[in-house]
């Protein structure tokens, strides 16, 4: 975790957007010695948003299935896509 003052922020911009992008962690900024805000690079958020939604997806399925959705093995679902590529 990397924790810096606004006052490192305001005046230093250049070593703040290096860090983000060479960490690729949240940076932590603090105003008066207090959490104020989050800073992170534009890939590291859309890295972190891919994982929250492939979490969500697999989260969704977890649930249908302890729902009693119907679920298959990955042996039927191999004999079912070979059943459609035979009869095309």
């Amino acid at each position: 975790m990397k924790i810096k003052s606004s006052t490192v922020l305001r005046n230093d911009y250049n070593t703040i957007s290096t860090l983000a992008h060479e960490s690729q962690e949240p940076i932590y900024i603090t105003k008066n010695g207090e959490g104020d805000i989050v800073l992170m690079s534009v890939d590291a958020f859309e890295n972190r948003e891919r994982v929250l939604q492939h979490r969500a997806a697999i989260l969704e399925a977890e649930f249908s299935r302890l729902s009693g959705e119907p679920s298959y093995t990955v042996d039927e679902i191999r004999c079912k896509l070979k059943e459609k590529y035979d009869n095309a």
